[in-house]
């Protein structure tokens, strides 16, 4: 089957989950992309500049079956340019984040994005989340939503979309991390008279919340309680101001600080001990589900995907609900030891790509049967 992606927003999660998806899948998955900037302006004019090249599919030797649409295109746009091609095409709708739930850092909410999101939603015969978390996110918020405009709020419409709705959790290359990495300069997990190495492998950014992150540490150290610190991560600020005074602050325990590299952050994860966040928000998780995956032991918020990410006998163990709990938690790994993670590690394997592609792949064949049966009754 020919599935065309279309993603205007080509970087970071949104690059690894369609360049993930058209390496593993069976089917023959195309990408029609525009690279990842300005993206107030890809929910807005990417359908237009992307049309183009959806017409030019349809016109080639392998025209679209099904198309596969993320939460940064107008759908409804796309579609109406492309009438003449895409009357029965069935298109499922994928969410990465939506811009109704997304924090806001203060700023009022711009309520076009978030319907930008919903009538590509309606405009799709499937929707698809990347955790339940994030479902349930939407649809909490939706009717708040509609209800903010005077008349014809059409509420009506949300328990059609919610029946359609299903999560399909993100693929991540997490084989890449099998293979030892080459960085002769950092010790590997469990040498002997190393402190544990605690990892931040976050976006830079306010939505993951680096205060609560660097104030723990301070307050292990002014205990005397040692261990080593691995601040990894993009910025997209000029002056990440924590960032700047936790690398003076700590400056003693720090190995790595700023970008890493593909092969430093692979020894990263597999050498650090500890993998924490105090995100404020977070649809799914990719860092975190590499961090565990390569041995890391995670230390999480009771909230956002990061229950549905580990399993029941976890919660207790890494999931925390106050400042305190964290500390707490934290304090017994670095003086008692930090937990084994080799059954947990394995639990993270159902993410990677070379098992989840193939329910991708079903789910989509599934979707063009039925969903063509529907345009011709």
């Amino acid at each position: 089957m020919n599935i065309y992606l279309i993603e205007p927003y080509l970087t970071g999660s949104h690059r690894s989950w369609a360049e993930g998806y058209a390496r593993w899948s069976q089917h023959n998955v195309h990408l029609l992309t525009m690279p990842g900037y300005f993206w107030k302006w890809r929910m807005h004019g990417g359908a237009v500049t992307l049309a183009a090249s959806l017409q030019a599919a349809f016109e080639s030797d392998a025209p679209p079956e099904l198309l596969l649409a993320t939460d940064m295109i107008d759908v409804t746009t796309l579609l109406a340019l492309t009438r003449e091609y895409t009357a029965e095409l069935p298109v499922a709708f994928y969410f990465h984040e939506n811009q109704l739930t997304y924090p806001t850092q203060g700023r009022k909410l711009d309520l076009h994005y978030g319907w930008i999101n919903y009538v590509s939603s309606l405009a799709s015969q499937r929707i698809l989340f990347n955790s339940h978390y994030h479902m349930e996110a939407w649809y909490d918020e939706l009717p708040r939503l509609l209800k903010h405009f005077p008349d014809f709020t059409h509420l009506e419409t949300i328990a059609p979309l919610r029946s359609r709705s299903q999560v399909l959790y993100p693929g991540v290359a997490l084989s890449r991390l099998d293979a030892p990495a080459n960085y002769p300069t950092l010790p590997p997990r469990g040498t002997a008279g190393l402190k544990p190495l605690i990892l931040w492998n976050h976006r830079w950014e306010f939505d993951k919340k680096p205060e609560p992150f660097f104030d723990l540490l301070e307050r292990l150290d002014q205990m005397g309680i040692d261990f080593r610190l691995a601040i990894a991560g993009e910025s997209f600020r000029n002056k990440p101001t924590e960032f700047l005074d936790a690398r003076k602050r700590f400056r003693d325990k720090i190995v790595h600080f700023g970008y890493a590299s593909t092969e430093e952050y692979r020894a990263l994860l597999q050498r650090s001990d500890i993998v924490i966040s105090t995100a404020i928000h977070e649809f799914f998780g990719i860092a975190t589900v590499e961090a565990i995956y390569a041995g890391c032991c995670p230390l999480l918020p009771h909230r956002l995907s990061y229950p549905e990410l580990l399993p029941p006998a976890w919660h207790e163990r890494s999931l925390y609900r106050s400042f305190d709990d964290a500390f707490t938690c934290l304090r017994q790994w670095l003086t008692e030891g930090v937990p084994d993670t080799t059954s947990l590690r394995q639990q993270m394997g159902r993410f990677d790509w070379q098992r989840l592609a193939a329910e991708y792949d079903q789910l989509f064949e599934e979707f063009f049967v039925q969903d063509k049966k529907a345009f011709k009754s």
